[in-house]
């Protein structure tokens, strides 16, 4: 069983930034491609980004790129998303996944374990 823990999320300001982690406690990590999507209130839960198994490929949502940087460290079984030039409409709980494919897709079926996720809100 795969454990995923978010952490970093928090209240900034439009334009500021913020650095999620991911901790995960499988030792398969580092064979795993690892996503990050999140969910606002009354909608439904979107992809935001993805890495592969080897990090030398990344999958943005066209709503985040050129703003978001997703990033993995295998040594420390962790993933990181850097959210820059927040906007309120980012609004939202981040959510880590993991999939047992190693291809950094932007499909939420094929994320089979996820994390508890981590509040993040931008204020105008």
């Amino acid at each position: 069983q795969v454990q995923l823990v978010e952490s970093g999320g928090g209240l900034v300001q439009a334009r500021g930034s913020l650095r999620l982690s991911c901790a995960a406690s499988d030792r398969t990590f580092s064979t795993r491609a690892m996503g990050w999507f999140r969910q606002a209130p009354g909608k439904e839960r979107e992809f935001v980004a993805a890495i592969s198994w080897s990090g030398g490929i990344t999958n943005y949502a066209d709503s985040v790129k050129g703003r978001f940087t997703i990033s993995r460290d295998s040594d420390k079984n962790t993933v990181y998303l850097e959210l820059n030039s927040l906007k309120p409409e980012d609004t939202a709980v981040y959510y880590c996944a993991a999939t047992r494919l190693g291809s950094p897709t932007s499909a939420v079926s094929a994320y089979k374990y996820w994390g508890q996720g981590t509040q993040v809100t931008v204020s105008s």
